[in-house]
């Protein structure tokens, strides 16, 4: 369901088909599900995150056992999804080695360490240190061009390459593909399905979609919650006091690709109001399904929106959020084209993504020998 590790197990599915040798390094995490793959992953201890289940924070310095297997390994290059644990073990790598180092900046690490920080010391020191393990990557990576204002806001000078994030997702649409995944879910002819798919923490304004809902409720329309997260019990809670029980639906985390998609074809309208989120990979999975994204103008999210034309925008008032579905849903030929549109403009195949990483990482490769 993470959208980071769905990227990295792509770069390096991708990376493995197109014929280099390549292999993973993440922390454990408890009774992981086993998924037959091409390359090895090396895993290093790591004990649970408060309050961020199921994230883990990797103590790679006494995994005698993995620093074992690491040092027999003849690296040319490393790419670093995050700036922690593995991060920093890429770092050492790529220092001691003088190989180099691409470093893609992904998330918002500021707004993580605040709501478990209290201090603004700490913060700002742990910001510090974020930013020095990117000043030390010989490339920076962003996911999407509106992400490297956030990046400049945390104090990175550096040079910023926009390299785009893919789509798995291969069920071709058709209107008859839409009709039968809206059957099997179990989706009424004349309601109109809005979806959510993402971790359910309050971060991803949850609540703010929830309480929107509210202010339409005598309309035909059934959201369905996809994945999990430390919110899921306040959210429903949230739900049940505003009367929505009949028309929300919690499914949990949805894991088996097939299924996910289904659910994006199925809907008439994703909603992510988010503005925590970078460059979120369930928007461009909605559109490669022709569903079209609502999003909050200004969030660094909405920055691939062209608001009416590849998707819509609300501004960060429940009253207009909800308004906008209305909009849409009286509008179903305007939504059908920006679906379309959607899938043109902002869907690439991770085979093409990685064609292209492929290509920056031999350039890197050539420019530091």
């Amino acid at each position: 369901m993470d959208g980071v590790s769905v990227a990295i197990s792509n770069y390096a599915y991708w990376l493995h088909e197109h014929g280099c040798k390549v292999c993973v390094v993440t922390p454990t995490s408890p009774q992981p599900k086993i998924q037959e793959v091409a390359y090895p992953i090396y895993r290093y201890w790591s004990l649970p995150i408060p309050k961020r289940k199921p994230y883990r924070l990797g103590i790679p310095e006494v995994d005698f056992s993995f620093s074992h297997k690491i040092d027999n390994l003849s690296f040319q290059l490393l790419h670093a999804h995050c700036p922690f644990s593995s991060g920093q073990i890429a770092l050492k790598i790529a220092r001691k080695r003088k190989i180099p180092l691409v470093a893609t900046f992904h998330s918002k690490y500021r707004e993580d360490f605040e709501r478990l920080i209290p201090s603004k010391i700490v913060v700002d020191t742990l910001m510090k240190r974020v930013i020095d393990f990117y000043d030390q990557a010989d490339e920076v990576w962003v996911p999407q061009l509106s992400v490297e204002e956030t990046l400049r806001s945390y104090g990175y000078k550096g040079n910023i390459e926009v390299v785009d994030n893919g789509n798995d997702l291969s069920m071709m649409f058709s209107a008859e593909r839409k009709e039968d995944c809206r059957e099997k879910i179990g989706i009424k002819p004349d309601e109109f399905m809005l979806l959510f798919v993402g971790q359910h923490i309050l971060e991803k304004n949850v609540m703010f979609l929830i309480e929107s809902l509210n202010l339409i409720q005598n309309r035909k329309f059934h959201l369905y919650f996809v994945g999990s997260g430390y919110a899921l019990r306040e959210m429903k809670q949230k739900v049940e006091q505003l009367g929505l029980n009949d028309k929300v639906t919690f499914v949990g985390s949805v894991t088996d690709r097939q299924t996910l998609s289904e659910y994006y074809m199925a809907s008439d309208l994703f909603l992510f109001p988010s503005l925590y989120d970078n460059a979120p990979l369930v928007v461009r999975e909605a559109a490669a399904m022709n569903t079209p994204s609502l999003l909050i103008e200004g969030s660094t999210a909405a920055g691939i929106i062209d608001n009416n034309v590849n998707g819509f925008l609300s501004k960060n008032d429940r009253t207009d959020f909800a308004e906008r579905i209305v909009y849409i849903m009286n509008n179903p030929t305007l939504a059908d084209k920006a679906g379309k549109a959607a899938s043109c403009s902002i869907v690439r195949s991770w085979n093409d993504i990685l064609s292209e990483v492929e290509d920056r990482y031999n350039h890197l490769l050539k420019r530091m020998e």
